[in-house]
C-alpha cells in the first residue's frame, strides 16, 4: 500500500526546510560558513561541490602590500603552482586559506581556515601547513579524494555493478547526454529536466571562455531584466587576435541597489577565479529606472579600479534611450502608451486595407507613418467604432479617435519627431559595424549642438508646424496665452499659461533631459579615450594615426604602461607605423580587429609587444557590442510564458549553453560524462 501514499519529506527548497539552498555557496573564502554549520545530509554535497569547483585562486588579481619588517610584501601567485590542490586566496580579506582543511579538518585546527594566513615574508608557513605524510592537513587531503571517488564507496562496494551493466548505463547517460545537448542548441523545453547534465555542460562551457580569456584584461558587460536578473558578458582579446563577446551567466539579485550589484560581480568573478582588476572596461544597458543604480555601480568599480573606464555601448539603439528618457514626462509617456494601443488596434486592419505601408519599425519611422498616415488612421478608427469585432474594440477605437484630434497628441507627436529625427543620423553611425569613431565622435558632439539649438531658438519653428498640421487635419489649436487646463484635474487651476506649460514644462524640459543623457553617456573622459582609440584605426593606410593620442591613451591605464614603458612606447610606435605602411598585408585592412588578427598573423605582435599591448586594450572596450541585448533576446526565447517557473541557476545555464552555442558543440560526451559522475553519489560508478 506504500505507493499509494506521499510519504512526508523537507524539501530544500521549503521555507520551514533544515536544509542550505546550496547553490549559492559563496566562492571567497572569508565568506563561507563553518563546514558544521550545514544540515548532515548536506554536508558531502557541499565538499562535492566545492572539490568540483577546485580551490580560489583569482589569478589576475592585484594581490595587496603591506608593511611586513620594514618591507612591502604580497601573495606570490607562484604559490599557487606549488599548492595548487589547496592553496585558496580571498579577494575580499587578501589572505590565504586551505580548501581540504576547510572541508574535512574537524580537530579544531583553525590556521589556513579561521585564522587565515598573511605572513607572506614566512613562505615556509605554506609547507609546514602542509606537513609530513601523515599530517592533519595530508589526511584532510586524502578524505577529499576519497569522497570524490565513488568507486571505492560502501554503497558501491556493497552492489558490484558487471561490466555489461555499466555498459548499458554508459549507453542510457550518453543518450541522455545527446538528448539534452539537442534541446540546449534549440532553446526547446525538458520533459524530465536533467539539471546536473545542463549544469556539466555550462559548467565546460565557461572553462572554455576562461580558458580563452588566459589570464588577460577583459571588460564587462551587464543588464538587468525586469525581474532583478543581471546578465554578464565577457569582451577579450584571444590569443589570435580576434575580439570576442562571451556570456558567462545569469546573476540573480535580491535587489537592484548598485551594492547588490556590486556583490553579485563579485561572486560571479571569484566564481570563475578571475579578479576585477583585470577589468578595463564597463557598459550596462537596462531599463531607464536602473540609470541611477548602475551609475553607482560604475562608480564602485572603478574605485576599485581606476583602469575599469565606462564607455557607452555604441551598438545599443539610441532611439531606445532617446524615448526612454523623453518619457520621464507624463505626458510624453502617455502619449506613447497611446500610440501602442493605436498600433495594436489599427495594425491588423491597416495591414489588410494597405500593405506594405505599415512596417512601423522604429519609433522615428512610426511617428513618420502616424503623421503620413494621419488622414487614414482616422478613417479606420472611425470603421472600427461602427464595425469592429467586439465591445472591446469598438470602446478602444472611440478612445483613440477622441485622443488623435487633440492638441496635445499633435503636439507630443511633432515634438518627439523633431527630436528623434535629430537623433536618427547618429542612431544609424552608432550601430554601423564598421563606424568610423572619430566621424562618430563628431556626430555626437554635432547632435548635442543641435539639441541645444533647438532649445534655444526652435519653438516657434515647431510650433508652426504644429499649427500647420491642426489646420489641415481639423484639430482644434490652442490659445497660448490662456490659462493651462490639466487634464487630470481639470477643476483646479494650474496659475500657468498654455505657452508656459507647453514651453517649459515640456519642450524645455524633454531638450534638458536629452542633453543631460547625452552628456551622462559622453562624458569628457570617455570622450577623449575615444578620440584616442580612433588613431590607430588602419584605415587608409593609418591616416589618422597619431603618435602623441595614442601615448596619451596609454596613460589612462597605469597598471598596464609604467612610466619607462610610456616612453618606450613612444619610440615603438615611430617603428610600427614605418613597418606596417610598408607592408602589403596591412593595406586593405578596415577595422581595430582587422589590425589585431593580422598582426598576431604575421608576428608583429611580438615585434611591437608594446603597441600590441594597446591595441587588446582599445579593442576591449565595449564600443559596439551587442551582445547583452541578444542575450536577454535568447532569455525571452528559453523562458517563455509556459516555463516560468525556471529556476535561476537552471536559466543561467540553459542560457549559456544557448547563447553560446559554438562552444557547446566543442564539449565532448566524455567531458560532461565525468563531472555529471562527480558532482553527487551516483548509483552506477564508471
Amino acid at each position: 500500500m506504500e505507493r499509494y501514499y506521499k510519504k512526508a519529506s523537507v524539501s530544500p527548497s521549503d521555507n520551514t526546510s533544515p536544509y542550505d539552498n546550496i547553490d549559492d555557496l559563496p566562492w571567497d573564502p572569508a565568506k563561507r560558513k563553518s563546514i558544521k554549520d550545514y544540515h548532515a545530509n548536506q554536508v558531502d554535497e557541499v565538499r562535492r561541490k566545492y572539490l568540483l569547483r577546485g580551490p580560489c585562486q583569482p589569478l589576475g588579481h592585484n594581490f595587496e602590500k603591506k608593511l611586513i619588517s620594514g618591507k612591502m610584501r604580497r601573495f606570490n601567485p607562484a604559490w599557487f603552482e606549488l599548492y595548487g590542490n589547496w592553496l585558496e586566496y580571498s579577494v575580499s580579506e587578501e589572505k590565504a586559506y586551505c580548501l581540504c582543511c576547510y572541508l574535512f579538518r574537524d580537530d579544531g585546527y583553525s590556521g589556513f581556515v579561521k585564522d587565515r594566513f598573511s605572513s607572506w615574508n614566512k613562505p615556509d608557513r605554506l609547507s609546514f601547513h602542509v606537513g609530513d605524510f601523515n599530517s592533519s592537513h595530508n589526511n584532510a587531503v586524502k578524505k577529499c579524494d576519497d569522497l570524490m571517488n565513488q568507486g571505492q564507496s560502501i554503497v558501491h562496494a556493497l552492489y558490484k555493478k558487471t561490466t555489461a551493466m555499466k555498459n548499458e548505463y554508459r549507453i542510457r547517460l550518453n543518450a541522455s547526454i545527446d538528448v539534452s545537448r539537442y534541446l540546449l542548441r534549440q532553446g526547446l523545453a525538458f520533459r524530465e529536466i536533467q539539471k546536473d547534465i545542463v549544469n556539466a555542460f555550462a559548467e565546460e562551457v565557461v572553462k572554455s571562455v576562461i580558458e580563452e580569456i588566459d589570464n588577460g584584461v577583459f571588460d564587462e558587460s551587464a543588464d538587468v531584466s525586469d525581474k532583478e536578473q543581471m546578465g554578464v558578458v565577457f569582451r577579450f582579446v584571444d590569443k589570435n587576435g580576434a575580439v570576442k563577446e562571451r556570456f558567462v551567466g545569469v546573476v540573480h539579485v535580491k535587489e537592484t541597489s548598485s551594492l547588490s550589484l556590486k556583490h553579485a560581480i563579485d561572486e560571479l568573478f571569484a566564481k570563475y577565479g578571475l579578479s576585477l582588476k583585470k577589468v578595463r572596461g564597463q557598459g550596462y544597458d537596462g531599463a531607464s529606472n536602473m540609470k541611477g543604480e548602475f551609475n553607482g555601480l560604475r562608480s564602485l568599480i572603478f574605485r576599485e579600479n581606476n583602469s575599469a573606464y565606462y564607455v557607452h555601448c555604441f551598438a545599443h539603439q539610441l532611439q531606445l534611450v532617446v524615448v526612454a528618457v523623453a518619457k520621464k514626462i507624463f505626458d510624453i509617456a502617455d502619449f506613447f502608451d497611446m500610440v501602442s494601443t493605436l498600433l495594436n488596434v489599427v495594425g491588423a486592419s491597416c495591414k489588410r486595407m494597405w500593405p506594405g505601408t505599415t512596417r512601423w519599425g522604429s519609433h522615428y519611422k512610426t511617428l513618420l507613418r502616424l503623421v503620413g498616415l494621419f488622414s487614414t488612421i482616422i478613417k479606420v478608427l472611425e470603421y472600427i467604432e461602427v464595425e469592429g469585432a467586439d465591445d472591446s474594440k469598438r470602446r478602444q477605437a472611440y478612445g483613440l479617435l477622441k485622443y488623435v484630434q487633440t492638441f496635445d497628441c499633435v503636439f507630443y507627436m511633432h515634438l518627439m519627431l523633431l527630436i528623434l529625427g535629430i537623433c536618427e543620423n547618429l542612431s544609424m553611425a552608432l550601430q554601423n559595424k564598421d563606424q568610423d569613431i572619430l566621424n562618430a565622435m563628431s556626430l555626437v558632439e554635432s547632435t548635442k549642438r543641435e539639441l541645444q539649438r533647438v532649445r534655444d531658438d526652435g519653438w516657434d519653428s515647431l510650433m508652426l508646424t504644429v499649427s500647420s498640421f491642426c489646420k489641415k487635419h481639423d484639430t482644434e489649436m490652442l490659445n497660448m496665452d490662456e490659462g493651462f487646463i490639466d487634464s487630470r484635474k481639470p477643476r483646479k487651476k494650474t496659475n500657468i499659461t498654455n505657452m508656459h506649460h507647453y514651453k517649459v514644462n515640456c519642450f524645455n524640459a524633454a531638450l534638458d533631459l536629452q542633453l543631460q543623457e547625452f552628456n551622462d553617456r559622453f562624458t569628457e573622459v570617455n570622450t577623449e579615450l575615444l578620440t584616442c582609440m580612433a588613431s590607430l584605426n588602419p584605415v587608409g593606410a593609418f591616416r589618422g594615426f597619431d603618435k602623441s593620442k595614442l601615448v596619451k591613451l596609454a596613460k589612462f591605464y597605469p597598471d598596464d604602461f609604467s612610466f619607462m614603458e610610456c616612453i618606450s612606447l613612444e619610440q615603438q610606435l615611430g617603428i610600427f607605423i614605418d613597418n606596417v605602411r610598408h607592408d602589403q598585408r596591412f593595406k586593405d585592412l578596415k577595422i581595430l580587429g582587422d589590425l589585431a588578427l593580422m598582426m598576431v598573423e604575421t608576428q608583429k605582435h611580438i615585434a611591437h609587444p608594446l603597441v600590441y599591448r594597446l591595441l587588446k586594450l582599445v579593442l576591449t572596450l565595449p564600443v559596439a557590442t551587442a551582445s547583452v541585448e541578444r542575450c536577454f533576446s535568447a532569455m525571452k526565447l528559453v523562458k517563455t510564458a509556459l516555463r516560468n517557473r525556471m529556476g535561476d541557476h537552471f536559466l543561467s545555464d540553459y542560457l549559456i549553453c544557448f547563447i553560446e552555442k559554438e562552444l557547446l558543440d566543442d564539449v565532448t560526451n566524455e567531458e560532461v560524462l565525468i563531472r555529471f559522475q562527480a558532482v553527487s553519489e551516483r548509483r552506477m560508478h564508471l
